[in-house]
């Protein structure tokens, strides 16, 4: 049995950011069930130098939704940074589910050799499709829901594994 890059990408992809949304509420219920205001959980951050709950959230979307349009040899959707408070951050993952949903799954398929360039700050990064996928794009996705899963559960939200694997469909 084969797996085609489609089946790869696309459920992963949802999955991971319906999940992220799940963590980011249970983080928001413990924070108000604590008095604390929710929205500021966005400025969590384990250390100074690196980036805000709220980044994290943002490049976690931006991995999923980049990496289904350039699978499909489409240009990525751009969706401005601007996201202030955690309804603003739902609504950026919903968005971003429905641009991943839009896309034709026959036109990732197949999409294994398909040449991917990035251009970054360092330079550029070539990959062909199934690399592109599996060694950048997954990667990358889950570092930052990780992230965000971490800062949350240091703040002491209620968040196991199950939460992260499972997420909605995660046993109460």
């Amino acid at each position: 049995m084969t797996i085609s890059l489609s089946q790869a990408s696309i459920p992963v992809f949802v999955r991971a950011l319906r999940n992220l949304r799940h963590i980011l509420e249970k983080g928001a219920a413990h924070a108000r069930e604590r008095g604390v205001d929710a929205d500021s959980l966005l400025q969590l951050r384990i250390v100074d130098d690196m980036l805000p709950l709220s980044r994290q959230v943002q490049i976690a979307c931006d991995m999923a939704k980049n990496g289904a349009a350039r699978l499909a040899g489409q240009d990525p959707v751009p969706l401005a940074d601007e996201e202030t408070t955690l309804e603003q951050l739902y609504a950026r993952i919903e968005k971003t589910v429905e641009l991943i949903e839009g896309v034709d799954a026959s036109k990732i398929d197949g999409s294994e050799g398909r040449e991917i360039v990035l251009k970054m700050r360092s330079g550029e990064l070539r990959f062909n499709g199934q690399d592109y996928l599996l060694q950048f794009v997954l990667p990358n996705l889950y570092f930052h829901v990780t992230t965000t899963y971490a800062l949350l559960r240091r703040e002491g939200a209620p968040l196991g594994k199950t939460d992260f694997i499972a997420g909605p469909n995660a046993p109460a």
